[in-house]
Formats: C-alpha cells, structure tokens, sequence
C-alpha cells in the first residue's frame, strides 16, 4: 500500500514540489541539477526536451530595433517610487506594498517595502531569530548629515532630541564609537510634538587632528539646493576663527515616514542655535559666517540589518577584512567574532568601521565555526575602532558602480587550475569601507521577556546584491516588516509608528489602514461580518484617544464621557522614556491634589537641564492630556487583537475575577466574561496584540490614561495587591478577558 501511495503521489507531484519549502527554486524546473542528487534520474525523466512556441501573448510585439531592454524596462517602471537595490530578489519571494509615501526637498519618493515571505515563515522566521540568523534589508531608512561647529550640533540636538537619559553630547557618545537611540521632538515642545525614533552617531575625529578650524563652505540651514536636500551656501570661515569649534560630522538615522519632519525639525533647531550663538558672541567676533549644513544622504548608503544568535558566524564568514589594517583592537574584535554566542555579549550601540574585499571574490560563503571552549574577550568601544572612510563622500561615489562585474569575474574564477577556489584579490579589486554597529532589541535587564540581539551593517550605494547574496547564501532567512514588527513584539518593546499615538507616522497609518478594514467590511455580506453598534464597539476602526482622555465629545450622544469635553485645554501627548516608570511610582506616592504640579516640576525638570524655558501649559491640563504606554499580559485564556478595548473595573468585579486564579474554587468564569462593561469604563486600547510565541500566551502592548493608570494603582493598593488588573475586549468579541498591565518603560 506505501509503494502504491508513493507511486500515485510520483504520477500527480514533479520534483521540485517535492522538496521541502526552503529548498525549492524556480529554476529547478530548468536544470537537473538543481535538484538533489537522489531525484536526478526521476528529473530527466519530468523534463521535456521538445521546445514549445511561445503563446502568442508572449511574443513581443516591437520590432528588434523598438524594444526595450531590461534595464529600461525597470527604469521605466519607477516613474513614480523608487527600488532598493535588492527590490528584484524580494519581488519574487515576498509580499511587496508601496508604503511611507513621503516628500524629499524636490520630488515625491515611494519604497515597494517586503512586508512577509510568500511561503509560511512566521514560526520559522522566530525561531531564526531566537536560536539562527534573519536578515533584513533596511536600505529604505534615511540618514541626514549634519556639519558646522561641534558646540552648535550639541546645541542643535539637544533642542529635539530626547530629554530622558544622556544626551548627544554626553561624554561616551561624542567619541563616535556608540550610536545614541533617542527620539525627536519638535524643537523646544517637549513632551509635546514627539515625531519619532532616531539613531544618533558621531563621525570619529583622527588621533592626529588639531582643532584649529572651522567648518568651511557652510551657512545657516535657510537656504537648500533643489535635487540633493542640501542646506549649503558659499560663506567662507575667517582664519582666525575660534579654535574651540571643532568641525564635526553627524549622522542621524531616522524612520521613512518621519524624514521631512525630522529634517524640518533640525533646519529650524539650527536657526535657533545659530541665532543664540551670534546673540552670546562677544562683539568683534566674526560669528555670523558660522553656518550648519544639513544633508539627506537617501540613495548612498544601504543597511542590512540581521539579528539572532548566529549572525557573528554569518557575518565572519560573508566579510572578508583587508590584511593592511594595523589596528590591534580591530584583529582582537574579529578574530572573537567566530566564539561570541551573541553580539549581545559587546557594548550596546557599539561601532566597527573597516574594508572588506568584494565579498563575490570567495562565493560561496562559509559561517565561521565556534570552537568548543569559546573565549569572550572585552571589547571596549573606541574613535579608532570606529574609524571607517565611509563617511567620506568621495570615497562612496567611487564605489557607486563595482568595478568589475559579475561576468568578469566569473571569467576570472574559470581560470583556477583547481574548481571552486576562491579568487586571488588583485590591486585593481574594490576595497569597500563598510560599518558595523551592535543592535539589540530588548526592554531591560530586570524583564522577562525574550532579548534579541544582532548587527547592522552599513555599506555605500550600489554593493546590495554583492553583500546580498552572501549574506543569505549559507541560509539566513530573510524578513520583511512583518517579521521586524514580530521581534519588536517578543522583545516586549514598542514598534513604529504603531504602537506611537499623537505621532504624524501613527495617524497616517492608522488612516491608511481605517481605509482598507472598512472597505472590506462593507464588501463583505451583512450576515457575515460583525455588527459593531449591536456588540457596543464605539470606534472600530481606529482608537480614540480624544473621548478616552475626555477631550472631545463622543459621538454617541447616550455615552457621557470622563468629564465634560471643553472643560479643559489639555492637549494629548504620550509619556514614555525609560524614567517613565520612577516618574509614576513617585506620582502614586504623591496625594492626587499635588499630582499635577509633580509631573509639572518633573518635566520642567528635564527642560531646565537642556537650558529650556518651563512649559506654558496649566499642571492638570497636563495630567489630563498624558497618555502613558502599558504592556498587557492574559491570566488565563486570550489572545488580544488590535484596537481591543481596555477596560477598568470595580473592586467588587476585581475581587471576583481574582478568585478563580488565586485559590481552588472555580466560579464561572463564562458568565463573568459576558458582563457587558459600562463605555465609561474604557480606559485605553490596544495597539500591537497577538500571541506570544516565547510565552506561549497572548500578550499586548496599548496605552491607557494617565490620570486612569494611577487609579488602578490606588485600586491595587486597596485590594492588596501587586499587579494591576484590567479587563479586555476585542472589537468584533463578545466577551471580555481578565489580564495584568506593567509599564512600558521603552
């Protein structure tokens, strides 16, 4: 019966369908050989040697001298987005959408973004994650250079970037040898205006430079030149200017979706800095001619940014360093490479900057290996381990085409006496400067939740596929949004611009997708969709933050809201840093009279640090507008969606709800969960829920009132007990599930 049932399945499978998921290609309906060994002979029997016309719809219709070529082809299909480099490999395996639409200073620029694999990799793309490598090309983030005088790019950033924690100009980020994760605000609206996340990173200065001059060809960030996103003008810097202001080089980081605001934000942060620096300058000083010169460096730099365990032996196997670098440090740090079990074992936000040979020079690629007794030596950042020349922009526009192609070299690798030996570097063979910087996502040391680490590598335009194609040789698998949003979700930290109300990225995804979910539920036939008015679901589309915190009306007339809307001019903002968490504990042991002025003295507290002026706004309008960021953990059963409905509850409920889980009486629980809760009750929602594949149970990540956050602590106390407890909703569910909500302190 087996020989029959493998008979029948050899008459209705070929091949390649055979093989397991991850092992099948296209071309193997082509090629014999790209099948295995053991099923070549079954393959030349599939193969069919008569050649068939193409269909007519196939053929071309242009003569030999009118058609296009492939590359006009592609060209013509960009007029409206832009391609990564590697848009081709990803177009025929992943899921590809047009999205973060956003302006540059001349045109109107769209990336078609890998959002998930076309065959079934969530499990799979996890636990590469967690126990292998995953790579993802993040080529479609922006970096904007800033050059002018090191105090005034302090001065500059310290205007918009984050409060909470050092700054970047603390003394271990100056260096250049750490990246700073921060977030940007608008210039001097703390904690107001917030825009979104940023990667800060200062190009290390030479041992050998003196600083005796200013930054020269520089102005103030007024002006820009159409086509590059330049701030820039002529104004030469004097000779005996002030040999304090060391020209420095910054690189900011930062999210697609944020890139004109961000960029708007730092050109108006430098007026400020400048105007302030001309006012203190002492009369005489020729200070007017010092400028900042702000740059969008979008289509010269590309990143890949893989995560997981492996990815030390993945990347020491793909990157070949040249032998000519004399650096000590750099020769400890790569030669440990092979032993480290995570890049989590080296500083955070670490940067390695050296030259790699073209990595097609020894394709195909071999992971490097750890040894049985590996040995972890300390690796500590340094400006020279840091070091790389790709920050130079000579250096990247000679490497934007490679010098040899890929025939060429193939050409070369045919003349080894012996098959398959990797080629010999010539002197005419391009050296790539490329820079390697620690990533991890994780909440903190004290958390449970799952902590992911890896690299992200930064190299010059034009090497994607190069590096592409070796990176994800040996295996790797490769991810696109989707898998990114699931490692922020297991690592228990928020994702952009999702999980980041009151942001200009947040409304216009939330937007985007209230558009698409409505439209498929107005398609869909009424007896199979959920009737949202019957199951008390008052906004199902989108969250709604104004009614929560009471500062609009609702629209159901027959719903009050917490207090009248218009009795306050409060306006919504979202507390969150990581003193986030030190700040509430000081609140809840603050009498609720004094609560106001408390976050007031907080907040002002940090402006002053930054030399700010104290905020305008009256103390209870700022507690009444806080919205604070909460992560949500299931009691029993559950697991939470977007947009479910948080929910508080009374003691009494409290009580109840408690008495299953904490002793051996099991009341019905079925009848608790199908209490339908007052909308009074609503307290926040949910914006990234699922279930937890390193927990095993559902988890979420939402944001609820302040001011209704610090009731469940009183609650809490009262009750006895250590954990908050809430009750949740999904938007289409009838019932309501018990669960635990802690601080996001990310």
């Amino acid at each position: 019966m087996q020989g029959a049932m493998k008979q029948h399945a050899s008459s209705t499978q070929r091949v390649w369908q055979s093989l397991p998921r991850h092992l099948r290609r296209r071309a193997a309906s082509h090629d014999v050989r790209r099948v295995p060994l053991r099923l070549r002979d079954r393959a030349r029997q599939e193969m069919n040697s008569v050649q068939k016309k193409a269909p007519a719809r196939l053929r071309p219709q242009r003569g030999k001298d009118k058609r296009l070529s492939r590359t006009e082809t592609f060209l013509k299909r960009q007029r409206d987005k832009s391609w990564l480099e590697t848009h081709i490999w990803h177009a025929k395996r992943m899921r590809m959408e047009n999205m973060w639409g956003y302006r540059l200073v001349c045109s109107t620029r769209r990336f078609p973004i890998a959002v998930t694999p076309t065959e079934k990799a969530f499990r799979p793309s996890h636990r590469a994650s967690v126990h292998g490598a995953i790579l993802h090309d993040a080529s479609y983030q922006t970096i904007i250079q800033l050059q002018g005088p090191e105090h005034i790019l302090r001065t500059v950033l310290d205007t918009c970037c984050d409060l909470q924690g050092p700054g970047p100009g603390a003394k271990r980020y100056l260096p250049g040898a750490r990246t700073l994760d921060t977030y940007i605000y608008e210039p001097g609206y703390y904690p107001f205006g917030l825009i979104g996340p940023a990667t800060i990173f200062w190009r290390p200065l030479p041992t050998s430079q003196v600083p005796s001059t200013v930054p020269q060809d520089i102005s103030a960030p007024g002006s820009q030149k159409s086509g590059k996103g330049k701030g820039k003008g002529k104004a030469k810097a004097p000779e005996n200017s002030d040999p304090d202001a060391l020209h420095r080089t910054v690189w900011v980081r930062i999210h697609p979706a944020t890139s004109e605001t961000v960029f708007a934000a730092l050109r108006t942060s430098a007026s400020l800095a400048l105007d302030a620096a001309r006012k203190a300058a002492a009369p005489g000083t020729q200070i007017d001619e010092i400028g900042v010169e702000l740059e969008d460096l979008s289509g010269q730099l590309n990143a890949f940014e893989i995560m997981g365990p492996k990815a030390n032996q993945v990347l020491k196997g793909a990157l070949s360093p040249v032998s000519q670098d004399s650096r000590d440090d750099f020769n400890k740090f790569w030669t440990s490479m092979t032993d480290l079990q995570t890049s989590g074992s080296v500083p955070r936000g670490m940067i390695i900057g050296f030259k790699v040979l073209d990595p097609r020079l020894k394709f195909p690629p071999k992971n490097a290996k750890p040894s049985a007794t590996p040995a972890s030596p300390i690796i500590i950042p340094s400006a020279t381990l840091a070091q790389s020349d790709l920050w130079e922009e000579s250096t990247r526009d000679s490497l934007r085409k490679p010098r040899y192609k890929k025939k060429d070299l193939d050409e070369r690798r045919s003349k080894n006496l012996v098959p398959g030996t990797p080629l010999s570097p010539l002197r005419q063979d391009n050296r790539v400067p490329v820079l390697l910087i620690q990533r991890s996502a994780e909440r903190g040391a004290a958390s449970k939740d799952l902590a992911l680490h890896g690299w992200t590598l930064l190299l010059p335009a034009g090497w994607s596929i190069p590096f592409f194609s070796s990176l994800t040789f040996t295996g790797t698998r490769v991810g696109g949004q989707r898998e990114r949003q699931t490692q922020a979700f297991e690592a228990g930290t928020a994702y952009f611009p999702r999980d980041y109300p009151f942001c200009a990225a947040h409304d216009a995804f939330v937007s985007a997708r209230e558009t698409e979910e409505s439209a498929r539920w107005e398609r869909t036939p009424p007896a199979k969709r959920a009737n949202y008015k019957r199951l008390g679901t008052r906004s199902p589309w989108r969250a709604d933050w104004g009614v929560v915190l009471g500062l609009e009306a609702s629209k159901d007339a027959d719903v009050p809201t917490q207090r009248e809307a218009g009795d306050s001019d409060a306006q919504p903002w979202l507390l969150r840093g990581p003193t986030v968490r030190g700040l509430i504990a000081r609140l809840h042991t603050t009498p609720p009279p004094g609560r106001s002025a408390a976050l007031t003295d907080e907040l002002n507290g940090l402006r002053r640090r930054r030399t700010m002026d104290p905020l305008a706004v009256a103390p209870t309008a700022l507690l009444l507008g806080a919205l604070v960021r909460v992560r949500i953990t299931m009691c029993t059963r559950g697991k939470p969606q977007d947009l479910g409905i948080i929910y508080a509850v009374d003691d009494a409920e409290a009580r109840m709800w408690r008495r299953p889980h904490g002793s051996e009486e099991d009341p019905d629980e079925v009848a608790l969960a199908e209490v339908k809760p007052p909308q009074t009750s609503i307290i926040g929602y949910i914006t990234t829920g699922n279930f937890s594949l390193s927990h095993g149970e559902g988890r979420a990540v939402g944001a609820v009132s302040l001011l209704r956050f610090l009731e469940l602590g009183e609650q809490a106390q009262r009750l006895a007990s250590k954990e908050l407890f809430v009750k949740v909703r999904d938007r289409d569910g009838q019932q309501c599930r018990a669960a635990h909500v802690e601080i996001l302190d990310v």
